[in-house]
């Protein structure tokens, strides 16, 4: 592979505090390493569109504290064909792009690793998610604040549930994994947590309910949305008819989770791996993305990412389940 020139960065899936701190991190290396960089807006879509934008260090300066990303996100369903992928990596040799950057999820990696496949052009990824499911890191972008605004609603929440000796079914994001409802479980105190990760609780759930009928207090039921058992709307709707004496009520975080100004940890993290996404392109890496384990930064195959199982810790698991009393 020749020396690298020029590259291009875009964000792609759902959006995660932290982004704008990775573009802005993969700028600036970039350009402190004599390379021309390119904003793609709007992710696969932008590259299929043409819609590519010359970035300087002053574009992405006073970005690094908001939230969402400057450069847009959207899901492509025409960079799921070979005619789509075609379309964009066209449009990327017409602006001499060398290798691209991509901020996002595991399946912003399935498109990278796919386009590198085809076409020999080098692809970093940068893990931004908050759900926090990617195998090979620790840790994704995103994750700490979304983890921070769920903690600070569900500690309002408890003021109004103790109030008024209410259960409340609260549902945060994790379609697929538990990480955020666990971790945020264990520090708001929930006294039963609800993953797909952890098979039949519904039989815990009526356990806990039998036993909390005897001390009339408050309680909150943390619930990620992809539970076997339902989200938190179906779940009180199964066991109210058993409990008709407890007054229950659901509340559903949504896209709050998503947004706002990013955690310091979030920030510093955003950057470092910006900064090895550039380095490893220098180290000739290809089809590799950036992780952080044990607070190192690791490289990962994307292929092995988007094909290998994030577990939660077990350890988690244990520590909620004695603390759950």
């Amino acid at each position: 592979m020749g020396k690298i020139k020029r590259v291009a960065v875009l964000t792609s899936g759902g959006d995660a505090p932290g982004m704008n701190a990775a573009v802005r991190a993969v700028t600036r290396a970039a350009i402190n390493n004599n390379m021309e960089v390119y904003g793609i807006m709007r992710g696969y879509e932008g590259m299929i569109n043409g819609e590519f934008k010359k970035l300087e260090s002053r574009d992405v300066s006073g970005i690094i504290q908001k939230g969402g990303t400057i450069l847009k996100t959207a899901r492509s369903a025409r960079f799921r064909t070979p005619e789509g992928r075609k379309e964009a990596y066209e449009n990327l040799s017409r602006h001499e792009i060398d290798a691209v950057v991509v901020i996002g999820g595991d399946g912003s990696f399935t498109g990278a690793s796919i386009m590198s496949q085809e076409f020999n052009i080098p692809c970093v990824g940068i893990p931004g998610t908050i759900d926090n499911d990617l195998f090979g890191t620790d840790y994704t972008i995103g994750y700490d604040t979304a983890l921070n605004t769920v903690v600070e609603a569900v500690d309002k929440i408890r003021d109004t549930a103790s109030s008024h000796n209410r259960i409340f079914f609260v549902e945060v994001m994790g379609r697929e994994a538990g990480f955020v409802a666990l971790e945020s479980g264990i520090a708001t105190g929930a006294e039963v947590i609800m993953i797909p990760e952890v098979k039949d609780q519904l039989k815990e759930l009526r356990e806990f309910l039998s036993k909390r009928a005897k001390s009339n207090k408050s309680s909150i039921i943390m619930v990620a949305e992809g539970d076997d058992e339902g989200g938190a709307i179906e779940l009180s709707q199964k066991v109210q008819p058993e409990f008709p004496q407890f007054d229950i009520r659901v509340t559903i975080l949504g896209h709050i989770q998503r947004g706002g100004s990013p955690t310091c940890y979030d920030r510093v993290s955003a950057s470092r791996m910006g900064v090895a996404a550039i380095e490893a392109l220098l180290d000739d890496q290809k089809s590799i993305m950036i992780g952080l384990v044990n607070g190192q930064i690791s490289h990962v195959p994307l292929n092995k990412t988007v094909k290998a199982h994030k577990h939660v810790r077990k350890n988690y698991l244990d520590v909620a389940h004695i603390l759950a009393m």
